[in-house]
């Protein structure tokens, strides 16, 4: 090992070996997510649901089914109580929940290090609250337990590696160092956002300087652990992974978590002939007679579906919604939407509590909107 061995001592070999390794999680919660404007106005992008859940939830529950019960959320600056609201002590997603706030965003490796008094001398993951990884991360969390990788990290190949944290390999594959949003990408396989930490990562963090963003890199600090020798580990996921910063990949999420819908009818269904495929009503919601759902779709609590409407495939309704009319495809509505337009809404995604209406009865066009809380359409 180089200089970087300074950083440990004997203490910390002796402790790994001695006690039991449980994980504790580290969600990062905040970014101003500016290509989702203007959903971002009014909250975090990572409460924006995907299926009629909220994309954090997700990454929670992943973490609750991997053994990771204990979890900090690390908050940004746009509207971190309405995280606290909807969570609260982590109970209702069946985790024990600690706030950290950040703010302004500062970086990965920053938000990391003020979770350092959570984190204890555990180990612990951190994952990205925007992020959805299919089949989750229980396997690699069990393998991380058992292994002695000081670090861990998951990658998956993307045709646009330039917009990521990249993995860098020598000829025979080994991983020799990270670089954040290369102009010239070393490989093609990203950082998922996912990553494994032993307590040293937060050595490696004090050593940091900013970047050329003004922000900590996470990816400088797993490089320092690579150059000073430490065991770094890494895993290329089977599943699809997905990044949920602009509309187009919300909208993507939303597809691929729909095609893994399993069809559930708790609401009212006036006429079967009303559903077609792979659809889930919640409790309360009426589906009128006439009215045609394809699937993969999914319709939440206490919405009334008209007659005259047309719905999916690839969609996702929230609850407390009211379709008159119209045709709504490969979209998400979001809780308490009024939609009474003879259109056919396409690729959109609607913000809470907003009305589209029209009073013509002409022949429906194609309409695609990005809305934020409480927008107001007229037609």
């Amino acid at each position: 090992m180089n200089k970087l061995n300074c950083f440990v001592n004997d203490t910390y070999f002796s402790n790994r070996k001695s006690r039991v390794l449980i994980l504790k999680g580290v969600v990062l919660h905040g970014g101003h997510g500016t290509r989702l404007r203007p959903l971002t106005h009014t909250g975090p992008k990572q409460l924006i649901p995907v299926a009629n859940k909220p994309i954090s939830q997700y990454v929670l529950e992943d973490l609750r089914d991997s053994d990771v019960k204990d979890i900090a959320i690390v908050l940004g600056d746009i509207y971190p109580e309405k995280v606290k609201e909807y969570y609260g002590d982590g109970a209702k997603v069946g985790v024990n929940l600690t706030y950290v706030q950040q703010g302004e965003p500062r970086g990965i490796a920053h938000a990391v290090s003020l979770c350092e008094e959570f984190t204890g001398k555990e180990d612990f993951v951190v994952y990205l609250g925007d992020n959805l990884l299919k089949g989750g991360i229980g396997n690699f969390a069990e393998e991380f337990r058992a292994s002695k990788h000081d670090a861990m990290i998951l990658l998956c190949p993307v045709k646009n590696p330039q917009l990521f944290g990249v993995a860098k390999f020598d000829k025979d594959g080994r991983l020799v160092g990270l670089v954040e949003k290369p102009k010239t990408p070393p490989s093609q396989y990203a950082l998922t956002g996912i990553y494994f930490f032993r307590p040293v990562v937060y050595d490696m963090i004090r050593n940091l300087k900013p970047s050329w963003r003004g922000e900590l890199e996470i990816t400088e600090a797993i490089h320092l652990l690579v150059e000073g020798g430490y065991d770094v580990g890494h895993h290329v996921v089977s599943g699809w992974w997905k990044d949920t910063g602009s509309p187009e990949d919300i909208l993507e999420a939303n597809r691929l978590v729909l095609d893994d819908l399993a069809p559930e009818t708790k609401g009212t269904v006036e006429s079967q002939s009303s559903v077609q495929g792979r659809v889930s009503t919640g409790q309360g919601s009426l589906v009128k007679t006439g009215a045609l759902i394809m699937g993969p779709s999914i319709i939440g609590q206490n919405s009334s579906v008209g007659a005259d409407v047309y719905i999916g495939p690839y969609t996702s309704i929230g609850n407390n919604v009211v379709i008159k009319r119209g045709e709504v495809v490969n979209s998400i509505v979001m809780d308490g939407c009024l939609l009474d337009a003879k259109e056919r809404i396409t690729d959109s995604i609607i913000g809470p509590n907003t009305k589209i209406v029209s009073n013509t009865d002409s022949k429906p066009s194609g309409r695609k909107f990005i809305l934020g809380e409480s927008s107001q359409v007229a037609l």
